[in-house]
């Protein structure tokens, strides 16, 4: 999954207003211009000088020189430690660096929105230091007074690092409610849940990420995952075969040839004859040790598909007279797939309403996906969301949804 990328040192740099580094007077404006004793002001401006050459451990050296002057106005302590600061932070001493922005926070000499710039500097520099217990306690405190995305993302990495799943998990699941879950967050959460072994949680999770922000490695983790589930009926494989197609994850020839002949099976050829048509346009059939094999395959369901052409009055004759509504509903996908969408909605629709069918809750999955080969969009989503289901059929038809709403790229 994503991991964040944090720039723990720019923040703290950003709260000081440093670039590389900056003269005593752009530090603090309203106290720059009080006198500076020699003994103070000559090392000050040494220690910046340095900073500019990039020189910050050595800086640091020139500012502990002026811990040994005495009798330091409040003026030129807070000129002393806001330089250092920006040297510690720089060189990477943020333990340092950590007491000179507590001096500076509590100093009495910040503005409101400097000290809320500090305070997060602050976070920075504890983050960068490898504190996370003072980070996190930082910016809770910061979060009671108001939301920062920026803080809450450091707070969610902050859990992960440190193992603390039951706060990482509680924060991801308060951004859930709120409707303020990022693809990170989403990600973060899903690998909480499989380090837990939480296998509804993570399909759960899983499904958002392939809803929200639709990319291969998340529809076929889903794909996969979802057929794991207990209960999951194999009988449904041939529908997760048509998402994989939908959605552009299907490569290897063996899951093209697999597909097609399922398809077959259903008594779909014409649906049969596109699965091995995009095969060979993709260039996994044809070629090989195997493209026998494939060509016989195509042939095979060219056969079938002018067979059924032949006889497709007599067939729905019969399955008529035998009150056979699985046939019909088999009959009318085909011949959806095949070119004739009005009269095989039609019969799907009427011999759903017949009733007396083995799988019902299937039929009214076949229905949607018929809806969305005919691209009847809304017709389609609206069918969908009516399946229910225990074995599959209910997380097939929500899957459909999504990829109907938001196909993959």
């Amino acid at each position: 999954m994503s991991k964040f990328r944090l720039a723990h040192l720019g923040l703290a740099l950003a709260a000081l207003g440093f670039t590389a580094a900056v003269p005593v007077v752009g530090l603090a404006p309203a106290y720059a211009a009080e006198t500076l004793r020699p003994e103070v002001g000559k090392p000050l401006q040494e220690a910046q000088q340095l900073m500019k050459q990039g020189k910050n451990k050595e800086a640091l050296n020139r500012l502990h020189d002026l811990d040994k002057v005495g009798n330091k106005s409040a003026n030129e302590t807070y000129l002393i430690e806001r330089t250092r600061a920006g040297a510690a932070s720089s060189a990477g001493d943020y333990a340092a660096a950590a007491k000179s922005f507590e001096y500076l926070i509590g100093s009495g000499k910040l503005s409101a929105s400097e000290k809320a710039q500090m305070s997060k500097g602050l976070i920075g520099i504890y983050m960068r230091g490898g504190d996370l217990g003072k980070a996190n306690a930082a910016i809770q405190a910061q979060l009671k007074e108001r939301d920062d995305p920026e803080l809450r993302a450091y707070l969610l990495q902050n859990y992960y690092k440190q193992g603390n799943t039951a706060a990482l998990e509680a924060e991801l699941h308060n951004a859930e409610k709120s409707g303020r879950m990022s693809e990170d967050q989403l990600g973060m959460l899903a690998n909480v849940q499989l380090k837990k072994g939480d296998k509804v949680g993570y399909v759960n999770t899983i499904e958002k990420l392939a809803a929200n922000y639709p990319k291969a490695q998340y529809w076929t983790d889903l794909l996969n995952r979802v057929q794991g589930k207990p209960g999951f009926s194999g009988r449904l494989a041939v529908d997760i075969y048509r998402l994989k197609l939908a959605n552009g994850l299907m490569k290897k020839p063996s899951e093209y040839m697999e597909m097609a002949q399922l398809v077959l099976q259903a008594k779909a050829p014409a649906e049969a004859i596109k699965v091995i048509d995009k095969g060979y346009k993709a260039g996994a059939l044809g070629t090989g040790a195997d493209a026998a094999r494939h060509q016989r395959l195509k042939d095979l369901a060219e056969k079938t598909l002018a067979e059924q052409n032949k006889t497709v009055a007599a067939e729905e004759a019969s399955l008529t007279k035998a009150n056979d509504n699985d046939g019909l509903i088999a009959l009318g996908y085909s011949l959806v797939q095949s070119g004739q969408a009005d009269k095989g909605l039609k019969m799907m629709e009427a011999a759903i309403k017949a009733g007396n069918l083995k799988y019902p809750e299937d039929a009214k999955l076949h229905l949607g996906e018929a809806y969305a080969v005919a691209g009847k969009k809304q017709q389609a989503i609206s069918t969908l969301k009516g399946v229910g289901g225990k074995d599959g059929t209910a997380e097939l038809a929500r899957y459909f949804i999504m990829a109907i709403n938001k196909p993959l790229a």
